[in-house]
């Protein structure tokens, strides 16, 4: 397998969005002028967050997880498993991006670097030992807001402030709902592999309760923020996604897991598309 083929394919592609979509989101949020998306640091840090960000995150989580990912099924088929003969080539590859992130804090003013290094910590100790976050319940929800770190540096790249306490407390209602989630499907075999998950620790249905509640406290602030306009109310689509297997014994939460980026990217484009247009033409 050739370095750019092994890139890609420790990089899931399907979660590309989960990065660069929240810093093209944040950046959505914070500018002013038509001209700020002809700013050349635009569309540097658009390239850092929608691969080599994206790479540092998966390749740091396969490099610790090769031995729990033996379990795992989804590793046959949505996503590549590591094999020992990889551990050295990734390794390198974890290294350089660190290497270019450093470099990257160079150009970078203090709340920057604070961000972005900030951004590195919790994708790194997320998966990697001695804090492990992935293992502490509750803590890995929590950590997960490395995701929404990416549009906190692209709000501030754009707008020169941090933004608004009611944003970056909507985004953490998401990204632990999105977290939760999406270690549900693993539950069995995190168990298995001694995972001590949220899901794990608190039960499937539990850990559904609060996806419901997390994404229905965001819905909730979208709603209020966007003065109830009609299309602001499509963000219901998250919490109906746990209430569909709370009520629906029959579904599956492995297929329609795989639904959620689908619906991220959508939804993402739409605000994304509405936010440029309603700054451009109502402002």
């Amino acid at each position: 397998m050739n370095i750019i083929s092994f890139i890609f394919k420790i990089s899931r592609f399907r979660f590309w969005i989960y990065t660069g979509g929240t810093y093209v989101v944040g950046y959505a949020l914070g500018f002013l002028f038509l001209g700020d998306f002809f700013r050349p640091e635009f569309y540097l840090y658009l390239f850092y967050f929608f691969f080599p960000a994206n790479i540092f995150i998966y390749g740091v989580n396969d490099y610790w997880d090769e031995e729990t990912d033996q379990l795992n099924p989804k590793k046959d088929g949505k996503e590549y498993r590591i094999k020992k003969q990889d551990r050295k080539k990734l390794l390198n590859i974890i290294l350089l991006l660190t290497v270019l992130s450093i470099i990257l804090m160079f150009l970078q003013d203090n709340t920057e670097r604070i961000l972005l290094g900030l951004f590195l910590f919790l994708s790194y100790f997320y998966s990697a030992p001695p804090l492990r976050f992935k293992e502490k319940p509750f803590l890995d929800f929590t950590s997960n807001y490395l995701y929404i770190i990416p549009g906190i540096f692209a709000y501030y790249l754009a707008a020169g402030s941090l933004p608004p306490e009611i944003y970056m407390v909507g985004a953490f209602f998401h990204i632990s709902a999105m977290h939760i989630y999406s270690a549900i499907p693993d539950l069995k075999y995190d168990r298995q592999a001694g995972i001590m998950t949220t899901p794990v620790y608190i039960g499937k249905n539990a850990a559904l309760v609060l996806c419901l509640s997390f994404w229905t406290a965001l819905s909730a602030i979208v709603v209020y923020m966007a003065g109830f306009y009609p299309l602001s109310f499509l963000i219901f689509l998250y919490p109906l996604f746990p209430l569909l297997l709370l009520v629906r014994r029959d579904l599956e939460i492995e297929k329609l897991y795989w639904y959620l980026p689908y619906v991220n990217t959508c939804l993402g484009g739409l605000f994304f598309c509405s936010l440029v247009i309603y700054k451009l033409f109502f402002v």
